[in-house]
């Protein structure tokens, strides 16, 4: 029976890659239609149920876009699937919890801190109005409203690097807080002094926008990370793990 189910398994996977490698030769993008499920099993030499099979799982992946009764298409190509998964992995251990947490700080301030100029440069005077008004926001509702407080800092953030037209930047940034809403139960220690650090350092991020000045901006950004990094140690502490 294992046999079996090993065969099937190897002959799914070489449909997968044989509709990816279909969509390559093909030079298909995002939205340009594939061809019909017999099509398919023609030219992969392939049964329909392995097809089938092979368009769902590309379909998790959004590697592929299913739209029932109209047919299979390229799909968006985005991040997704990655972003499920850290977000997954953040629910299966208090360990990766913090892990996760930790490595996707890290990986936003590189992008934030690495796309600094690009971010100055591409941001409009609109867009400096926008973040100032969630900087209000975080300012009026405050750390103990924390929805409120969240909402605003998520808001600025992915506003601070939409200018950058990087869909694999934004969709990390937003991952940031689909597994921060997993973990931030575990952190404590928010204080009043950080609630006030944080809003500044927001504000600080503006003002340097506002100013083109690039210096002043990651000055800010470090500022920005600093609380949520010590409340992430100290809760590992709190829970024996070590870095």
């Amino acid at each position: 029976m294992s046999g079996i189910r090993s065969g099937r398994t190897l002959l799914r996977q070489e449909v997968v890659e044989g509709i990816k490698r279909y969509i390559l030769e093909k030079r298909l993008r995002p939205g340009d239609p594939l061809p019909t499920e017999p099509a398919l099993c023609e030219a992969l030499g392939a049964s329909r149920s392995s097809v089938r099979e092979a368009v769902k799982i590309l379909h998790a992946l959004d590697i592929v876009e299913v739209r029932h009764g109209h047919g299979t298409y390229v799909g968006r190509l985005s991040m997704s699937a990655l972003v499920e998964s850290l977000t997954f992995r953040g629910l299966l251990s208090p360990d990766d919890d913090f892990q996760v947490m930790a490595d996707l700080v890290d990986v936003r301030e590189l992008f934030e801190r690495g796309m600094a100029d690009r971010i100055l440069s591409s941001l409009t005077p609109e867009q400096h109005d926008r973040l100032d008004g969630l900087v209000a926001t975080m300012r009026e509702t405050g750390a103990g409203d924390g929805d409120g407080f969240v909402a605003a800092d998520r808001a600025f953030h992915a506003l601070l690097v939409a200018p950058l037209g990087n869909d694999l930047i934004g969709q990390l940034t937003m991952a940031f807080w689909d597994v921060y809403t997993i973990v931030a139960p575990h952190l404590d220690g928010f204080t009043h002094a950080d609630e006030t650090a944080t809003i500044a350092a927001h504000q600080n991020i503006v003002d340097a926008a506002r100013a083109g000045d690039t210096t002043a901006f990651l000055k800010a950004i470090g500022e920005h990370y600093s609380p949520v990094r010590r409340r992430i140690a100290e809760a590992r502490a709190r829970n024996g793990i070590t870095p």
